[in-house]
């Protein structure tokens, strides 16, 4: 029986996506929260200034009396406001961040100022003005939503939200992963490969990509290309909400991941992708297990985790629109026109634009390592010339900056 026809890549994301629902919510401190993703909106419980504030140093003054001079009467510094209302030719220094008196309604800067002693007066033709106020509720109101369900926690939104009242946020639960590498080929130990062996990289490879995702990891593996080994790896997965296989998801005579998978009750939902590289590509499921069987070439293996796993670690996690983001960049060479597939070309960032590496084999490490970005080629693209403008993913941080 021939192999079933690939499927697009959209249709393939989507019908990924669509298989997990985001993981239930869990509560943490809003520091533990940062590079998770947020299970619901973030509503400001305070008002950001909780009053009219000064955003430089020199002296507070009313709004009707800007030309002096006037008498200095008190203090209001940042934490420690003044205490009374300013009337009519009295002022008050200020010190940057801190309260607006009473009754006053401008600033005089303090290079601007001439004090002796208590009298103040002009110096130049800086008068006092409202420009350099803060006021109360600029940045957000009490009641405002601060942050949108699904948000990725960094360290802006870190303070956004401490600063919004929030010292414990709501998250999703990050999921459980098992990661199985499978060939005869493959050795656990990179130091100790005989001849006819090749270390087991994938595992570790798609681990690292996965573990921003994840609550923890299982490795299996190296599993050896038998039913029973395949299948006891399985059962070993067995309590995993994500399982990833690495290697025996194509067609040859000893590549035993779907049949190992039927046997084990999964249903196979999609198997083969139109994209190179990483064509034999397979998604099934068994209860509420998700399973991505990825190709055993390394490049394959790492290109489609990125175009499949961490999609679905992000739709776990509540993200609305989980899949990598793409940017628009000038591309530094010619590219061939389009094959019958999606295709996704290795290449590195130089003066604002891109350049494909030079090697592009499925196996290629090295070149693997060396790239930056993924320059996107549609199926039956028209061929690029250079500083014609490609579709561009970023490899640092997964995709989603």
């Amino acid at each position: 029986m021939s192999p079933p026809r690939p499927i697009p890549l959209e249709e393939a994301q989507a019908r990924l996506c669509a298989l997990a629902a985001p993981m239930p919510a869990e509560t943490v401190t809003a520091s533990e929260a940062v590079g998770r993703y947020l299970a619901n909106d973030v509503v400001a419980r305070r008002t950001q200034p909780p009053a009219d504030l000064s955003a430089m140093d020199g002296y507070a003054v009313r709004a009707d009396d800007l030309a002096g001079p006037w008498r200095v009467v008190g203090e209001s510094a940042a934490g420690h406001p003044f205490s009374g209302t300013l009337s009519h030719g009295e002022a008050a220094r200020i010190s940057t961040g801190a309260h607006m008196p009473a009754g006053s309604g401008a600033i005089l800067l303090q290079e601007n100022a001439t004090r002796d002693g208590d009298a103040l007066s002009l110096k130049g033709e800086g008068a006092p003005t409202p420009r350099h106020i803060r006021r109360a509720g600029f940045d957000f109101g009490s009641g405002d939503t601060l942050l949108a369900r699904g948000t990725h926690m960094g360290p802006a939104q870190l303070a956004l939200a401490i600063s919004g009242g929030h010292g414990e946020l709501s998250v999703c639960k990050r999921p459980s992963l098992a990661v199985l590498d499978s060939g005869d080929e493959l050795c656990a130990d990179p130091a100790a490969c005989a001849p006819h062996q090749i270390p087991a990289s994938n595992g570790p490879a798609i681990a690292a990509l996965a573990a921003p995702f994840v609550s923890q990891s299982l490795r299996i593996g190296p599993v050896r290309d038998t039913m029973d080994a395949m299948m006891a790896g399985l059962e070993r997965a067995s309590a995993a909400d994500i399982i990833v296989t690495s290697g025996g998801a194509s067609v040859g005579d000893h590549d035993l991941v779907k049949p190992a998978l039927e046997q084990w009750g999964a249903t196979i939902d999609f198997w083969r992708v139109a994209i190179k590289p990483g064509k034999p590509l397979m998604i099934a499921r068994r209860g509420n297990q998700v399973i991505l069987g990825l190709p055993g070439n390394p490049v394959s293996s790492f290109v489609t985790a990125y175009l499949f796993l961490l999609p679905l670690l992000r739709r776990l996690a509540g993200v609305t629109d989980p899949l990598p983001r793409s940017m628009s960049m000038p591309c530094s060479s010619a590219l061939p026109a389009g094959s019958k597939r999606t295709e996704f070309v290795r290449g590195r960032l130089v003066d604002g634009g891109v350049a494909p590496i030079d090697e592009q084999d499925s196996s290629a490490l090295r070149a693997l390592a060396a790239a930056d970005v993924l320059i996107r080629r549609d199926i039956d693209a028209p061929a690029t010339k250079v500083g014609d403008m490609v579709q561009t993913y970023l490899l640092q941080n997964g995709g989603i900056a």
